[in-house]
């Protein structure tokens, strides 16, 4: 019987640990870091993807209404599905707007057998 050892991938932000070395954070971290690289980055901010991100910051401002609501957990759940669909089963997606805050509360699985995991992202527009 073999030991499988824990899989590790480079943390976000990039960074170096108390070594020197590129930091490492757990995969399950890392996909979260994924999904939130993902939901924050503005389709257009990445030169050699330029159809990358959600751009859900760009909302922060934007005035509530259902329709809106609606339309940003489809366009969210879509780019999830793009990006990440080899990495995540999306099980939903719910979208907050207060003020100056996004708030997105995903529910997803990591396909690589780690398990159901409830996670809340927020981000604020700049000032």
């Amino acid at each position: 019987m073999t030991t499988r050892l824990p899989r590790t991938d480079i943390a976000f932000p990039f960074r170096t640990d108390r070594r020197g070395r590129t930091a490492h954070a757990p995969y399950e971290e890392h996909v979260r870091d994924l999904i939130e690289q993902l939901l924050f980055t503005s389709p257009g901010e990445r030169v050699m993807r330029p159809d990358f991100g959600c751009g859900l910051l760009d909302l922060a401002f934007a005035p509530n209404s259902p329709e809106l609501a609606a339309t940003v957990e489809l366009s969210v759940q879509g780019a999830l599905q793009r990006w990440l669909g080899e990495l995540i089963e999306v099980e939903g997606v719910d979208v907050e707007n207060e003020e100056e805050t996004v708030r997105v509360r995903l529910r997803y699985v990591v396909r690589d057998g780690a398990g159901r995991r409830d996670e809340i992202f927020e981000g604020r527009a700049a000032a």
